[in-house]
């Protein structure tokens, strides 16, 4: 039997990007499972890194940001929600609601990587994603991200420490310092072994071709 090779993915994304739901690597990997062993760590990307505690409403963000119209970002929408179902994941709350600071989830998911059991960090970036997108819930709001953490099985007195003080917020902006600083400039950015990069939320099928050759020339 072939042993399983080796990757290590960094996955640079941000709870507010909805093709980082889509682009997510579960199918992949689990098409992939026996033939890789990934150990996949979610790195921190912000947005909106100046984003208030207000929030701001997610039609009037995105025509300031990018200029769309309303009738074009619905048209984005259907896309994404299409590309989602395809990848089994459901924008029920997309064009709700608004768009809002991640800088805590982004804390909270660093200290899941760094102290939590293998696989926590992973359920705790899908419990956020559901919840923004899903849900229309805000990631800055402290119940929320500590219903997330019960979902993923962490231990919400210590995450709400973590809430209540600056803990892992400089390893955090040490982290999106280091991915800005060597090129990354939109997410999801997939590092594969930190050397190959995949830009974009592609499809499964896609991911899973680029990996199988990576693992093949590994």
């Amino acid at each position: 039997m072939n042993t399983p090779v080796p990757l290590r993915i960094d996955f640079v994304s941000d709870i507010a990007c909805p093709w980082c739901a889509v682009g997510l690597l579960e199918r992949a990997l689990q098409r992939l499972d026996g033939t890789v062993s990934a150990e996949l760590h979610f790195q921190p990307f912000e947005l909106n890194p100046h984003m208030g505690p207000e929030g701001e409403d997610v039609t009037e963000h995105l025509t300031k940001k990018y200029g769309s119209t309303a009738e074009q970002q619905a048209q984005i929408r259907e896309t994404i929600r299409q590309r989602g179902a395809q990848e089994g994941f459901e924008f029920r709350a997309a064009g709700r609601g608004r768009i809002w600071n991640t800088f805590d989830a982004h804390r909270l998911l660093h200290w899941a990587g760094e102290k939590g059991a293998p696989g926590q960090q992973h359920a705790l970036k899908k419990a956020l994603l559901v919840a923004y997108h899903g849900r229309a819930e805000n990631p800055s709001d402290t119940q929320v991200l500590l219903a997330c953490v019960r979902e993923a099985g962490l231990d919400e007195a210590r995450a709400r420490a973590i809430l209540e003080s600056d803990e892992w917020a400089d390893a955090v902006r040490e982290r999106e310092q280091f991915y800005t600083a060597h090129g990354i400039r939109s997410v999801p950015a997939v590092i594969i072994n930190e050397r190959h990069l995949i830009s974009g939320g592609h499809p499964s099928d896609s991911f899973e071709q680029a990996l199988r050759q990576i693992a093949s020339e590994a």
